[in-house]
């Protein structure tokens, strides 16, 4: 089943971006809209801090939260390891 959509164009196109590079977003979750997920679960991952990463549903920037999604799926340290 294809998940929910976010409402805001930005944040969708980089919530497009992170699964496309093998990212998990779950929809729900308690204040957040939803999460994002590495795909690899690696311990060495700057102690889980990129591993994952929340999704608000009305940041009060949404361009800046966009970028930070996709700053969040470019730094990611275990995918530079390949």
């Amino acid at each position: 089943m294809a998940r929910k959509k976010h409402v805001n164009k930005e944040i969708e196109n980089a919530l497009a971006y992170a699964e496309g590079q093998g990212w998990r977003v779950e929809v729900g979750g308690s204040h957040a809209w939803g999460k994002i997920y590495c795909p690899f679960n690696d311990k060495t991952c700057r102690c889980g801090d990129f591993c994952i990463s929340s999704i608000w549903s009305t940041p009060k920037n949404a361009t800046n939260h966009a970028k930070q999604i996709r700053r969040v799926v470019n730094n990611c340290t275990a995918i530079k390891k390949f």
